[in-house]
């Protein structure tokens, strides 16, 4: 059975946020296709999708690596989603369904009962899945496919410090699907910019971690995404 270069490309994209990819490292076709027990075929059409994204740069002399961006391209990702999320939040306004309030409104719940208990473990993924229905609730396939790959992005290039007082952010996760179930674009705008520009103040950019190493030499953890269990090799 062939398996889909969309199912290859999500693989090595979470291996690549998750770090198990340094920033620099080599990716060749036959290593990456040994991993995720596929053929080479699909790793390399994944490969161009991830270049294409911004993941992976292709180099004379060494082939497909690790993306390394500056400081300054990890900044702009940050500014680029405090004008796009609060453009989704509005679109949600106008074009969600019953059925998207209804898993927004759920995720609320659970995020403050969460915080009420103390319990913050899977505050953050929470918090991703709240967002990542926010999007789809926008009903624009363009933009739920920019923020997404910002998401990825940023979840790549930061590590992210849990809110101070998680209660005030979920508030603000309430406040937002209320202004969404009255279809108040403004309001909606409104709550999403502000949620956004606090959320910003708690990211801290990653450093690669080359210490102690060779020059060149990549660190490759171990990939949790095997893409063919029964082909994966680890």
């Amino acid at each position: 059975m062939r398996i889909p270069a969309h199912s290859v490309c999500t693989a090595i994209r979470d291996d690549i946020v998750s770090g198990v990819y340094e920033r620099g490292s080599r990716l060749t076709e036959e290593v990456l296709a040994r991993r995720y027990g596929v053929s080479r075929v699909p790793v390399r059409e994944a490969l161009r999708t991830l270049e294409s994204e911004g993941f992976v740069v292709t180099r004379r002399h060494a082939g497909a690596c690790v993306a390394e961006p500056t400081d300054q391209e990890a900044a702009d990702l940050l500014e680029i989603r405090m004008l796009l999320e609060p453009l989704g939040a509005a679109r949600a306004a106008q074009r969600r369904s019953d059925a998207h309030l209804k898993v927004l409104r759920g995720l609320v719940r659970l995020g403050q009962e969460r915080v009420r208990r103390g319990e913050g473990e899977d505050l953050r993924s929470l918090g991703g899945w709240f967002h990542e229905t926010l999007a789809q609730a926008s009903g624009s396939p363009a933009l739920i496919a920019l923020l997404t790959q910002l998401r990825h992005k940023i979840a790549w290039m930061y590590a992210v410090e849990q809110p101070v007082r998680p209660a005030d952010s979920w508030a603000e996760h309430g406040a937002l699907v209320d202004a969404v179930a009255r279809r108040d674009t403004e309001r909606a705008r409104a709550i999403a910019a502000q949620h956004a520009e606090r959320a910003a103040a708690a990211h801290r950019l990653r450093r690669t971690e080359r210490q102690g190493r060779p020059e060149g030499a990549p660190r490759v953890r171990t990939s949790q995404h095997p893409v063919n269990i029964a082909g994966a090799r680890h």
